[in-house]
């Protein structure tokens, strides 16, 4: 976790003047197109530029975020941009959450060489993924009432996205709705990037979610997908904009909340298996439940089922990017492959826990 993952094959200055010419075209007149650069954490999924655009005289910060190229081992199997770029336009708009302001989406692969959104940037700090926030910086030195309020406003994003009324035609690019056609979308992942060289420990997972279903797993709501506070961007502890919207469903509100607990507690095993205290009381399952029932009236349930399957996504998505490790030479396939679970531990751990199916 310590080592910067190589993500592109791109060449910057290639994709620089290319992304010229394109803006030339869509907005006419003299337009500039600054160095581009890649960030520091470049994402697991879509490819993310930064540069400025300068066009009519007025200088725009602009992100821009393309589908991975093939030959880079991509970590899913497509990448609908126009959905991304649709729900980001959603989110902000009816939903009054901070997603950056979209600015173009260019679907014809000719320009750069695939699909891509321009969107403009924001400024504020993110909690690091590499080395992991809870290691040390920023929100993990911060006061415990500080670390409180970033961890109340992130639910309060969920619960703004949850509680918003969209008409079907809005949630349509999001896929069928319901926990059972999330779970099935997830298998068929898992048959895409690990069929040729399955894993054990996520086919146990899988068959136990089945023993594990609950009876009624609750109303349908547009899921962020990736909903975690290291896509989000903060300003004094506060929420300012939601990045990384690939992931987004139509499915129970636990499918988000889940996911925003156990990315926490994924950081915060690696941080005291590295002797570190790390931040066991921030993003606590109860304080996290407790907030989205104060802001939404909805009790979350079925969190053991949710958990472990917030474990088995992110499994699924840990042991790919091992894949993508292994091509560009940064690793090596391992003797016993549940090892490519960086989790393995946690997984078994909530596998061997003696709960009984929901109801």
């Amino acid at each position: 976790m310590t080592e910067q993952m190589r993500t592109s094959t791109r060449d910057l200055e290639e994709l620089r003047r290319r992304a010229t010419v394109w803006l030339r075209a869509k907005v006419g007149g003299s337009v500039t197109v600054s160095e581009m650069s890649r960030p520091a954490e470049n994402g697991m999924s879509s490819e993310t530029l930064f540069f400025t655009a300068t066009w009519n005289g007025r200088a725009t910060r602009c992100v821009a975020r393309l589908a991975p190229a093939p030959e880079a081992v991509p970590v899913f199997p497509s990448y609908d941009l126009g959905a991304q770029f649709a729900i980001m336009r959603l989110a902000r708009e009816k939903a009054g959450i901070p997603a950056p302001r979209t600015l173009w989406f260019e679907p014809d692969p000719g320009p750069l060489g695939t699909p891509f959104f321009v969107m403009e940037r924001a400024e504020g700090e993110v909690p690091a993924d590499v080395m992991p926030y809870t290691f040390g910086g920023w929100l993990c030195d911060a006061s415990p009432e500080d670390q409180r309020r970033l961890q109340d406003g992130s639910v309060a994003v969920l619960a703004a996205l949850h509680r918003t009324a969209f008409t079907p035609a809005e949630l349509a690019p999001f896929g069928a709705p319901g926990l059972r056609a999330h779970v099935d979308a997830q298998r068929a992942y898992y048959e895409w990037a690990h069929g040729a060289h399955r894993i054990p420990l996520l086919e146990r997972a899988f068959d136990r979610l089945e023993q594990l279903w609950p009876d009624d797993p609750g109303p349908d709501v547009l899921l962020w997908g990736d909903a975690r506070i290291g896509n989000l961007m903060f300003q004094d502890f506060t929420p300012v904009a939601v990045f990384d919207w690939e992931m987004a469903a139509v499915g129970p509100c636990e499918l988000d909340l889940s996911w925003m607990i156990f990315l926490h507690r994924f950081f915060q095993d690696l941080t005291t298996g590295g002797g570190l205290p790390g931040m066991p009381g921030f993003m606590r399952a109860e304080d996290v439940c407790r907030t989205y029932r104060d802001l939404t009236g909805y009790e979350p349930r079925h969190l053991h089922f949710y958990e472990l399957y917030a474990a088995l996504r992110h499994g699924v998505i840990m042991a790919r990017i091992w894949q993508r490790r292994i091509r560009f030479g940064e690793q090596s396939m391992p003797d016993d492959p549940d090892d490519m679970v960086l989790h393995r531990a946690t997984i078994e751990e909530l596998l061997d826990a003696g709960y009984e199916p929901a109801s």
